[in-house]
């Protein structure tokens, strides 16, 4: 009898291990309070749950219907939403999920390296325009940078409305654009940020897109050769030896620089966008902003088809037909010369303009007059947001700007 009741408790404790093993029924992390829905347009939510469980997601006065797959994965299309909110979306499967105070207007990525994810505080007048911020309408996501060959399926962020705390840390440019289209079109707006300083654009690139043009087999050769003999346990270990050296001599000199792990870092093909891209793939957009090239510079003629097969596999991975990609050419920067010579910044600023006649729904924001000559990193953002919101304006929303 104390056999059976022993085999019968540790029965009924596998069942409720089995249990509570069960998936509850999430969504990644770009669906969340305060998020903005992309108005007039179909919105793609998605999520996990436990294979076969039926789930329904209710917005507005809709609602769908539909049950995940064996591996877990389920995926519905709201019908499009008019401006405004806010909204509760509601998810509910064997348990029940909700995010407030959601609403619907315009929603745009802000994306490239360094002068995009260049923060409001360090920019021109940063600090009046944080602590002017208050703007519960426009509604702003970080993606963190983590670089990887292996596809993310969600990111540690989470959308918050533009105030002085949230509005100092986050891309001046990504701010003030999405400052002017709330403005002056009067609705909500939602700045997606997902910037990485000093990112190559292959990194942005899935690598098998890379592989099928034979012109990227010697860059793909190249970090075939680093990904076999990188060492990064070693290189810590060379480097520990140095400081302790540099420290015992009296710290005199150049410290020695801490190694950066290629294989993790931003010039990695696929890096980006794997581990930041990826997880926000398919989410309802409007467009795209994009400042970056001064990684490239030194492959600036390669770029003449690089960047824009990256803006076209942008567009095909979303699946959203050809939407508005508005990019920043390369501002002034080194010194002046007298005589007319060779150098790779004007260059790529050439492939950048050549890019609006190879794709559709394309324009360029010339910011030659804004560069600061030694400074790489111009301090003077509002130009560059606004010349882009014009873009924007004029193209998408039919206002003369």
């Amino acid at each position: 009898m104390d056999r059976q009741l022993i085999c019968c408790v540790l029965c009924l404790t596998s069942i409720l291990g089995i249990v509570s093993l069960s998936a509850k029924v999430s969504t990644p992390s770009i669906f969340d309070d305060h998020m903005v829905l992309q108005r007039n347009h179909d919105n793609p939510v998605w999520g996990w749950a436990d294979a076969g469980e039926k789930v329904t997601i209710s917005i507005g006065g809709q609602a769908h219907t539909t049950k995940a797959d064996r591996d877990g994965n389920w995926k519905v299309t709201l019908k499009p939403i008019p401006a405004g909110g806010p909204h509760r979306l509601t998810i509910k499967g064997k348990n029940t999920i909700t995010y407030d105070d959601v609403l619907v207007g315009e929603v745009w990525i802000c994306s490239g390296q360094s002068n995009m994810a260049w923060p409001v505080q360090n920019s021109y007048d940063g600090d009046l325009v944080a602590l002017t911020a208050n703007h519960p309408e426009i509604r702003l996501i970080s993606v963190p940078q983590v670089g990887t060959q292996e596809p993310q399926k969600d990111f540690d962020g989470e959308w918050a409305h533009a105030a002085p705390d949230t509005v100092k840390d986050f891309s001046a440019v990504g701010y003030r654009f999405g400052l002017q289209l709330h403005q002056a079109l009067g609705v909500p707006v939602g700045i997606i940020d997902n910037a990485w300083g000093g990112s190559a654009a292959e990194a942005w690139i899935r690598r098998d897109v890379l592989r099928k043009d034979k012109r990227y087999s010697e860059l793909l050769g190249r970090w075939k050769e680093t990904e076999s003999t990188y060492d990064h346990a070693r290189a810590v270990a060379d480097y520990e030896t140095k400081i302790t050296k540099w420290e015992k001599g009296g710290s005199q000199g150049t410290r020695p620089r801490a190694p950066r792990n290629p294989l993790e870092g931003q010039h990695r093909p696929a890096n980006i966008y794997n581990g930041v891209l990826k997880p926000t793939i398919g989410y309802g957009i409007k467009g795209a902003i994009w400042y970056q090239g001064e990684a490239n510079a030194g492959r600036a003629y390669q770029y003449r088809h690089l960047f824009p097969l990256m803006i076209q596999h942008w567009r095909d991975e979303w699946g959203q037909g050809d939407f508005p990609f508005y990019y920043v050419q390369l501002a002034d920067f080194r010194d002046r010369v007298s005589e007319p010579q060779e150098a790779d910044w004007p260059e790529l600023r050439e492939a950048q303009t050549m890019t609006m006649d190879k794709l559709r729904h394309t324009g360029q924001a010339v910011i030659i007059d804004v560069g600061e000559g030694r400074d790489i990193h111009p301090r003077d953002k509002h130009t560059v947001a606004n010349r882009l919101a014009r873009w924007a304006l004029a193209r998408d929303y039919g206002i003369d700007v």
